[in-house]
């Protein structure tokens, strides 16, 4: 590993947060009820209002578990391209693998090894 890569994280989580925090707030935006009609009629999610709440509101593991959602029950069955989805499934998958960084918020809430 070279110097840099303990600093990879920080660059990830800034990537992949932006883009989930501008499409969150796009849904916050339209509302509850109109996200919970798209995931209900475009993609047929069961209990689409409470998951129009939890799937905008999750960390890396929740995120990768709704680009796997959004690819699989909208964009394959569009025929839709899922490049973006894809990315963000492999930033997610990437950010659950690396975990914090020396950039971190976490690092000051971590207890030193004894």
């Amino acid at each position: 590993m070279n110097q840099l890569a303990p600093y990879a994280a920080f660059f990830m989580r800034l990537a992949v947060g932006g883009v989930f925090l501008r499409h969150g707030i796009q849904k916050f935006e339209m509302g509850i009820p109109a996200v919970a009609g798209f995931l209900h009629n475009s993609a047929g999610i069961p209990f689409a209002s409470m998951f129009a709440v939890v799937l905008t509101r999750a960390w890396a593991t929740c995120m990768a578990v709704e680009m796997v959602v959004a690819i699989l029950t909208v964009q394959l069955p569009h025929g839709s391209n899922f490049e973006l989805e894809g990315l963000l499934l492999a930033g997610a998958v990437t950010l659950m693998a690396l975990g914090d960084g020396p950039l971190s918020v976490a690092v000051r809430f971590k207890r030193p090894a004894i």
